[in-house]
């Protein structure tokens, strides 16, 4: 097993939130024009869920283990 390198975390942390807040902005885009394609939609707020997903865990592994 790798060594975690938090700094390595942070980086993807940051990418994947700002993936996130740039696919609620597509969202909103799409969901605004009544011609949109819902199952793109769909896909999109599916991505979305993953990515808040991902967060979550790489938030989870930054934060240091306390002991018993």
């Amino acid at each position: 097993m790798q060594p975690v390198d938090p700094a390595e975390l942070s980086r993807k942390l940051a990418e994947l939130r700002l993936e996130h807040r740039d696919l609620d902005t597509a969202i909103a885009t799409l969901q605004a024009n009544i011609t949109s394609d819902e199952l793109t939609i769909k896909r999109l707020k599916k991505r979305k869920l993953l990515l808040k997903d991902q967060i979550a865990r790489l938030e989870s592994a930054l934060i240091p283990d306390e002991p018993a």
